[in-house]
């Protein structure tokens, strides 16, 4: 069943990539503010129309950044539910960049079962079954996806222990703890190489050997990685909270991150 809910999660990924690359590339964009005020504009909301609408067909509940949050009291008792970001990277997309992501996980008892990151500007598709230790990519021609295609997807891997380490960071975050990060890097003997990348790409970067930490410390929400965590653990990494040294946990009470590494693990 759970090779059905990736096919149906991929092909909602592809298809949101379709609609916000349209909008991308043929409008002008109008942003509006949030009660928190993030960003918000038409492709993320018309990405998640269509992203829940594939996904109601699963039985499984969707917690979305951008649609109705269900009470605790409600979620709590979701033995699984969908955790979605329908347009990873809103600031990207407004400023054009293309560094912004669809990002769909499937999570069970607070852990990311499996994930799907598309990046529409660059039509890169990752994807993986945390349990079948296996992450793949298919870079595609068009905004359009097969059952064949991704069964023959190309499978990738995470760096090896190497005396170069790349960091990856968001474009707003290189922050004191990354610095002491990199100090703690370079006193040990290695070569420290940073790539500043925006939205769940980070993630991406990590899981096909780009990248052998990633760092965040700074606000993050369970959409922004629940996602990249399943890709991540398939691969070999761990995403873990720099509070408690465990892994992250979905669906939780508060739906903020603490602040996460992402490395080998062991």
């Amino acid at each position: 069943m759970i090779h059905k809910y990736l096919y149906t999660a991929i092909e909602a990924a592809v298809n949101a990539g379709a609609i916000i690359m349209d909008i991308y590339e043929n409008q002008v964009v109008a942003v509006e503010r949030k009660s928190d005020d993030s960003p918000v504009t038409i492709a993320d909301k018309k990405a998640n129309d269509l992203i829940e609408n594939a996904l109601q067909n699963t039985g499984i509940p969707v917690l979305s950044e951008e649609g109705e949050h269900a009470q605790y009291e409600i979620r709590k008792n979701w033995k699984q539910c969908w955790i979605v970001d329908p347009l990873d990277g809103t600031k990207q997309f407004i400023k054009r960049n293309g560094e912004f992501t669809v990002n769909i996980a499937l999570v069970e008892n607070g852990i990311s079962l499996l994930g799907i990151i598309y990046i529409p500007a660059a039509k890169s598709l990752y994807f993986a079954i945390t349990e079948e230790k296996k992450a793949f990519k298919i870079v595609l021609e068009a905004h359009t996806i097969t059952e064949s295609m991704v069964q023959n997807a190309t499978e990738i891997f995470a760096a090896s222990e190497s005396d170069t380490v790349t960091i990856t960071s968001s474009h707003s975050s290189k922050n004191q703890e990354v610095l002491e990060l990199i100090n703690t890097l370079e006193t040990e003997g290695k070569e420290v190489n940073l790539i500043k990348a925006g939205s769940s790409l980070k993630f991406c970067l990590m899981a096909e050997g780009q990248a052998s930490y990633y760092p965040r410390c700074a606000p993050t929400m369970e959409w922004d990685t629940a996602a990249g965590h399943a890709i991540c653990n398939a691969v070999g990494l761990e995403v873990y909270s720099l509070k408690t040294n465990k892994p992250l946990k979905y669906n939780k009470e508060n739906l903020l991150n603490p602040w996460f590494l992402v490395r080998k693990i062991g």
